[in-house]
């Protein structure tokens, strides 16, 4: 059964020590459960404080970091390291502290890699790397938390609104003309997202807000994708007081 809630945080610092906490207990419980976890990461400011929360936390050695896979939402199609990364973003910001498995470590690949300068055939052979990690004949692995930064139009990972990826059966897909740069780009689909346990969706600031009321109004999921993401578990909505102005009205006690 499937659960929603929404929390809202006074603003984005006790927001992204309150994730990075959440996230450090649900990785224990998934290795208690199965001795491994699953984890889809996001970019962007937010995610780069929750990020360093997690790094910087007394807790963070409770978890067997070398038994947890690192997977991501969306990457911008751009060379190895290039600063506009969030593989790039994560590694210096968390990846770096840990002592991580690299095969563990599942990046979307770069436009200087294998496939060179073609996202389709990057997109193809990320979906392959998910299936390789699939447990028996299915083609996703178990992700224990999906996290997602929630767009000012809605979007989410590179799920813009109404263009062809947010319609996708695959699991994951190119995605050129993005609305925003870099126009190419690697994501993962809502059937992808969709099979997390627990989906995360991320709002921090006043730009947040308009799309977050409509997600949470019942927008559909082809105009504002982040109403498309959910957890076969848990979805739960994590905001800072500026993302949650737009509230809709029975939610409105959780921003006092």
């Amino acid at each position: 059964m499937t659960t929603s809630s929404v929390v809202v945080h006074r603003d984005a610092e006790l927001l992204a020590q309150a994730v990075a906490a959440r996230l450090i207990v649900r990785l224990i419980d998934a290795q208690a459960k199965r001795g491994t976890a699953g984890v889809v990461l996001t970019g962007g400011r937010i995610a780069d404080r929750i990020h360093k929360a997690v790094r910087d936390s007394p807790a963070r050695d409770a978890v067997d970091w070398s038994l947890v896979d690192f997977w991501w939402g969306d990457e911008r199609f751009l060379p190895s390291g290039d600063a506009e990364r969030n593989e790039t973003q994560v590694r210096e910001s968390l990846l770096s502290a840990l002592p991580v498995e690299p095969k563990r470590v599942h990046a979307m690949p770069a436009s200087d890699g294998p496939d060179g300068e073609d996202p389709e055939a990057a997109a193809a052979r990320y979906a392959a790397d998910l299936a390789d990690a699939a447990p028996g004949d299915l083609d996703l692995p178990v992700f224990d938390v999906v996290m997602l930064g929630v767009g000012e139009d809605g979007h989410v990972a590179s799920l813009f609104p109404g263009h062809p990826a947010v319609y996708d059966e695959r699991t994951a897909v190119a995605v050129r003309g993005a609305p925003k740069p870099p126009p190419t780009r690697v994501s993962l689909t809502h059937r992808a997202i969709n099979s997390g346990r627990e989906v995360w969706l991320l709002g921090s600031g006043f730009g947040k807000a308009t799309a977050v009321g409509r997600a949470l109004s019942g927008g559909g999921p082809v105009q504002i994708p982040a109403a498309g993401a959910h957890g076969t578990k848990a979805t739960r909505w994590l905001l800072d007081a500026d993302a949650a102005i737009e509230l809709p009205p029975r939610f409105h006690s959780l921003n006092k």
